[in-house]
């Protein structure tokens, strides 16, 4: 599962100026939840590559409209292809996600514990989805659309499997170009899909604060704990991680308990 996101403006305007020589038109969000609107790469219907709003949690163009009633915010890469909801968006309508890093939660021994993942060298990652447009029947023109994502998601690499069973999947800079490219079959890049580290991540406890979606404060990435560097050949070492548990400052320790609707399952 990714359920939850960690957005700095600044480190991704590096990021999309070298990938779109275009700054990152969002902000700071230190615990974007589903629901919420985010900077999404696609390509344009001019064959651009562009940066656009929408609403992270799939409505399928088919659809009566935007519901909650069903989990749309990730879409395993397992069934994708064979989803009702994501089988269309799955063959032309391919988009990617930067990041600064995705929470997962981990219960040892008490309440659950939210850890951040980020890349080591604080580059961002790039994330890969779908998209789809959605508008009221009858209307017309763009401006009554509603564009919407969801994040694929794969097993875990082995490296990562003790922390959680999923993982979004990783793109390189190169394998966004290709996931964007509208001229190569899906079907062909299957091995994008495939559980990957394509970069060395760091692994750090954070405030209890993130588990409740309207904290929006620097604090939700508060490290609690030691962080741990993985790599394809360094796996996550759940030992350590659990220490971390006995750090936790007091206002996280009241926080624990606040968790919101799409705490990581």
């Amino acid at each position: 599962m990714c359920g939850r996101l960690n957005i700095q403006a600044t480190q991704l305007t590096k990021l999309l100026m070298s990938i779109l020589q275009e700054p990152y038109p969002g902000e700071d969000n230190a615990n974007a939840a589903p629901t919420e609107t985010l900077p999404v790469i696609r390509m344009g219907d001019a064959g651009q590559l562009e940066c656009v709003p929408m609403r992270w949690w799939l409505t399928p163009s088919w659809s009566q409209g935007p519901s909650t009633q069903y989990s749309m915010f990730n879409a395993k890469v397992e069934t994708a292809a064979t989803s009702p909801a994501f089988k269309g968006p799955f063959v032309r309508r391919r988009c990617v996600l930067p990041v600064s890093g995705f929470y997962e939660w981990q219960r040892r021994n008490g309440p659950k514990q939210p850890f951040l993942i980020t890349d080591e060298d604080a580059d961002g990652l790039l994330l890969a989805g779908l998209w789809d447009a959605w508008q009221p029947r009858g209307s017309a023109g763009d401006a009554a659309q509603l564009l919407s994502f969801t994040l694929l998601t794969t097993a875990a690499h082995p490296s990562l499997a003790a922390l959680h069973h999923r993982q979004p999947v990783f793109l390189r800079q190169d394998q966004a170009f290709q996931w964007l490219d509208p001229n190569i079959a899906t079907q062909d890049l299957g091995s994008l899909l495939a559980p990957s580290m394509p970069v060395p991540l760091q692994v750090v406890p954070v405030s209890s604060e993130v588990n409740n979606a309207r904290n929006k404060s620097e604090r939700c990435h508060y490290p609690v704990g030691p962080t741990q560097l993985v790599r394809a050949d360094m796996p996550y070492n759940p030992a350590l991680g659990a220490s971390a548990v006995g750090g936790r400052d007091k206002h996280s320790e009241q926080m624990t308990q606040q968790e919101s609707i799409i705490v990581d399952t």
